[in-house]
C-alpha cells in the first residue's frame, strides 16, 4: 500500500486591526475592528456602558476573531501592549497556573482572556503592535470605530456592523 501525504490546508489570509476606547476608566467604552481579506473590508464596532480601556481592547480582538466563519491565517495589529503581551507572553503561564498571575493573584479580566484564548484556537495568528495615534491609517480608522461604539452604546444601541 502506498503512503499518501496530505497537503497542508491553505488558510485564507486576513488582516485584522483592533482598538478599544474608554471615557473614564472605568466608564462607557467602545471597541472597533477592521477586517481585510484582499480588497474586501468589513468594519465592526460596539461598546459597553461601564467598562475599562483594557476590556475594550480585549473585546476588539475577541470580536474580530469570533467574526471569522472558518479558520484563517491572520495578522492582528493592535495598539495595545496589554493585549499583545498577554497573548504572546503572559497567557501561557496564567493557564499553567490555573489563571493566576506569577504572584498568585487572580488574572484581571480573566473572563475575556479565556474567551480570547478560545477564539484563537482555530486560527494561525501573528500578533503585531503599532503605536496608537501615530498616523497608521488602519489604526486611526479602528480608533474612530471604537469611539463610535462608545458614543452609540452610550445612547443604548447594541454593537453593530458598520455600513
Amino acid at each position: 500500500m502506498a503512503a499518501t501525504t496530505k497537503k497542508p490546508l491553505k488558510l485564507p489570509k486576513v488582516e485584522i486591526f483592533t482598538d478599544g476606547a474608554c471615557s473614564g476608566n472605568p466608564g462607557p467604552g467602545g471597541w472597533g475592528v477592521l477586517l481585510r481579506m484582499g480588497e474586501t473590508e468589513r468594519e465592526l464596532y460596539g461598546g459597553e456602558t461601564l467598562t475599562t480601556n483594557n476590556r475594550m481592547e480585549l473585546m476588539a480582538a475577541i470580536q474580530a476573531l469570533e467574526a471569522m466563519k472558518r479558520p484563517v491565517e491572520a495578522v492582528l495589529t493592535t495598539d495595545s501592549q496589554y493585549v499583545r503581551n498577554g497573548v504572546m507572553t503572559w497567557m501561557k503561564g496564567w493557564k499553567a497556573r490555573g489563571w493566576v498571575t506569577a504572584d498568585r493573584k487572580p488574572v484581571k479580566n480573566v473572563d475575556l482572556w479565556q474567551r480570547l484564548d478560545a477564539a484563537t484556537v482555530p486560527h494561525k495568528i501573528r500578533w503585531e503592535w503599532t503605536r496608537g495615534h501615530a498616523g497608521h491609517a488602519e489604526n486611526e480608522r479602528v480608533d474612530e470605530l471604537a469611539r463610535k461604539g462608545l458614543r452609540e452604546f452610550g445612547r443604548g444601541l447594541a454593537p453593530a456592523e458598520a455600513s
